[in-house]
């Protein structure tokens, strides 16, 4: 939001009261805090302390490389709702107060506030000031009259305004260098460089070719070595270089801030402290990195048309790990009622245990959201379980389902009822929950623990989404719980897996999915998916194929549709063409399913560290300036190099980073530090393994589950810098594993390993050297 006209006049109708100097600062060594009162003037004689705002800054660091700001007007009210944050205890900040200032340090970064005018707080880390805040930058504002008026926004197909806008806010600025680039803020679909752009974090429903998100996430990171989360649950307003151009500026209603300084220094620890903070992906299966073929939403189906669906999969040899029934498995107006419809299953628990006789998963769609006519919407009404105006009546509308009502979770009784539903699922067979919707949350209604609607509007669907994992992984078990998410806000992560929402059936679509995708990788989310072909419309065959070697280089891979299905043998006439959809599909699922203990491993490094499976180039090459604003192409895990195709000519541009990259595909070598442009067939795009890896292959691809040391291949890849080592690490779907420690010589490549099966080693199209005694060798 922004509130200044120009550089020198304030938007009409506001009044911002600027913190001038840092008049007093105080010390808590004990408490780990350092506080500063900042006046809205220079304080010059004592008539200077009457009749002006009084701003009360203080420091402190949750855990090290960690160092949160709260930003105070007044303090008598209710502090805004905020996001579960670790506190790690074993690191107390150092704190030292001199006349010049004082000085807050946490591991490698370190805060200090410069005593007196102007106002200046610095973050330093590694000998260099990483940001700061200077004069005109923390500010108290109110808005008068008209101004307390902002501009409307289209929220799930009604225009208001984001919010009943309190007339105050509390902002800070924080500076950007010349160079510095912003990334992150949850799931975008436009450029993947947020600097110059306005963003609200406000969760909406409104696809993938709009301003509006799914998953909208306060945290941002830059390419100087540091990221920030503003820790506030509820409307969140920044302006990354598009109101000071020199600076970034968040805002939230109300009369406090508290945002977190989080030091890298390079993105990938940025990440892994952002993830500590606010918490780390769970692990997932492996069945699930499988493929996932659905019901698609409107079409019409039964059992039998699943069971055909299925059985042509199989014979095709199309390898299918999870079947989705979409919304429709439910009678229609009964959402949700988590009642199978008898008309078209009157077996349900008798389909399900023949759906696992096929060697399958079950996935079912839910909302939170009961519609009036569910048999549930009386017995919830009764028990207090939905969400209601301040009147007291249950809040309703009919945008959705008919009457529809919203349970509410804050309330812990009605969240145990929910995952009772869930239960009875589960019961009969049910493995997994997609968990859509969960962005329209109105702010005209009361919750059952007080909260905060505004502050709701966006927290909502963590608690959604963590009653149903909770339930998952109470049946389940942990590392079993998987759930296809749509909307999340920060902490959203530990709550796999989220998909990218509705797009279109086009290149472009496909191109602004995978923006999105990037964006949110870059806020802290490890496990990612989205629909295969597009969900509005019905892709072309081009579209579609290109679409499934994108949806399986991704780290979950679905085939998920509006209103026409999507198994591959609908888009083309000749299936036994290398060319086709269906043999296409074939290549890229059985490729996914050899590359499974690959990533596995990149699985676990999200779970383990927060490092996201599908990487953005800046993430993976951050002292690369050429892929600074690279956003069609990405590395899946840390040594595969994916570039869609993005066009109907099969035409790719993409940058390849210094050093030598083989061709997955084709065992080609290419040097890197240059651009490249390609054509490729439907059966082919640009898939390139880095410099000196070694690739873990399983033995087979028929599942993705498997006994990974089984018949395990490592695959060494040239590389440009000779000797050195390699160690690659292999776990199974049940937790077994090995260790493979891999050198070169000049000519020699030389494997051993420290845990038994039957592996062997090989050179990118070469043939395999079977180990003997826990040791091959290769030699060029």
């Amino acid at each position: 939001m922004k509130f200044t006209d120009g550089f020198w006049q304030l938007r009409p109708g506001a009044r911002v009261s600027y913190a001038a100097e840092a008049y007093d600062i105080w010390a808590d060594p004990a408490g780990g805090s350092l506080a500063a009162y900042a006046p809205a003037q220079r304080i010059t004689r004592r008539g200077d302390t009457l009749n002006r705002p009084l701003l009360t800054v203080t420091l402190s660091a949750p855990m090290p490389g960690v160092i949160g700001v709260r930003i105070e007007h007044f303090a008598g009210g209710d502090a805004p709702k905020g996001f579960e944050l670790a506190r790690d205890g074993g690191e107390q900040a150092v704190v030292t107060v001199t006349d010049e200032g004082g000085t807050l340090t946490s591991g490698e970064l370190s805060a200090t506030i410069a005593k007196g005018a102007p106002w200046s707080l610095r973050f330093e880390a590694g000998g260099r000031t990483l940001t700061s805040s200077g004069a005109k930058s923390t500010g108290y504002v109110e808005l008068a009259g008209d101004a307390q008026v902002e501009r409307g926004y289209v929220d799930n197909a009604r225009s208001h305004a984001v919010s009943a806008r309190p007339a105050t806010y509390v902002h800070e600025q924080l500076a950007l260098g010349v160079g510095e680039l912003v990334y992150g803020l949850g799931e975008r679909f436009g450029p993947l460089v947020k600097n110059g752009q306005s963003v609200e974090i406000w969760n909406a429903d409104g696809g993938t070719s709009s301003e509006q998100a799914y998953k909208n996430v306060p945290f941002y990171l830059t390419n100087r070595g540091y990221g920030v989360l503003v820790n506030h649950s509820g409307h969140v307003s920044y302006e990354i270089g598009s109101e000071s151009v020199e600076r970034v500026q968040f805002s939230v209603p109300g009369e406090s801030l508290e945002y977190f300084v989080i030091h890298g220094p390079d993105p990938k620890r940025i990440l892994e402290r952002y993830t500590a903070l606010t918490g780390r992906p769970a692990q997932v299966p492996a069945w699930s990195y499988g493929l996932w073929l659905s019901t698609s939403f409107t079409t019409d189906y039964d059992e039998e048309t699943v069971t055909r669906f299925i059985d042509g999969m199989a014979t095709r040899d199309l390898p299918l790990s999870v079947f989705h029934f979409d919304c429709f498995w439910m009678r229609e107006f009964n959402w949700c009622d988590f009642e199978w419809d008898p008309r078209t299953f009157p077996d349900p628990k008798g389909m399900l245990a023949r759906l696992h006789d096929k060697d399958l998963r079950v996935c079912v769609w839910i909302n939170p959201y009961i519609g009036q006519r569910s048999a549930l919407f009386a017995e919830a009404k009764e028990a207090g379980f939905l969400v209601r105006r301040p009147d007291g009546s249950v809040w309703q509308w009919d945008l959705w389902q008919a009457g529809m009502a919203l349970v509410d979770f804050t309330n812990p009784a009605a969240a145990a009822w929910y995952q009772d539903k869930l239960r009875v699922l589960l019961d009969q067979g049910v493995d997994c929950f997609k968990t859509d919707f969960g962005e329209r949350i109105p702010l005209e209604v009361c919750y059952a623990d007080g909260s905060d609607p505004a502050d709701m509007h966006n927290y909502y669907t963590h608690l959604y989404n963590t009653a149903v994992f909770e339930v998952l992984e109470e049946r389940r078990g942990q590392g079993e719980a998987v759930v296809f998410a749509r909307s999340a806000t920060a902490g959203g992560q530990r709550l796999p897996v989220h998909w990218g929402g509705d797009s279109t059936s086009s290149y472009e679509s496909m191109a602004e999915t995978l923006r999105g995708g990037l964006s949110l990788s870059m806020s802290g989310f490890g496990f990612w998916s989205h629909d295969i072909g597009g969900f509005e419309g019905t892709p072309d065959a081009g579209v579609f194929k290109r679409w499934v070697a994108f949806g399986l280089l991704s780290s979950h891979s679905r085939l998920h549709g509006s209103s026409s299905y999507r198994v591959p043998w609908v888009f083309d006439q000749d299936e036994d063409d290398p060319q086709s959809a269906v043999s296409v599909t074939r290549l890229f699922t059985k490729l996914k399913l050899r590359l499974m203990p690959y990533l596995l491993a990149a699985g676990r490094e999200a779970h383990e560290r927060g490092v996201p499976v599908m990487r953005p180039m800046q993430l993976e090459f951050p002292d690369d300036p050429a892929v600074a604003y690279l956003d069609r192409q990405y590395m899946l895990g840390p040594d595969l190099l994916v570039a869609p195709v993005l066009s109907a000519d099969g035409r790719v541009d993409l940058y390849l980073p210094e050093g030598t990259w083989t061709n997955y595909l084709t065992g080609e070598t290419v040097a890197g530090g240059r651009w490249r442009s390609e054509v490729h067939g439907f059966d082919s795009l640009p898939l390139y393994v880095r410099d000196g890896a070694v690739l873990p292959v399983g033995a087979r691809d028929d599942r993705p589950d498997y006994d990974y040391l089984d018949g395990l291949t490592l695959v060494s890849y040239p590389s440009s810098r000779p000797g050195g080592a390699r160690v690659v690490t292999v776990v199974t779907p049940d937790g077994r594993q090995a260790e493979f420690t891999v050198e070169r010589d000049t000519d020699v490549v030389t494997a051993t390993s420290t845990g038994g099966g039957e592996w062997g080693l090989s050179a990118p199209g070469g043939e395999r050297v079977a180990a003997v005694d826990g040791r091959a060798e290769l030699r060029d």
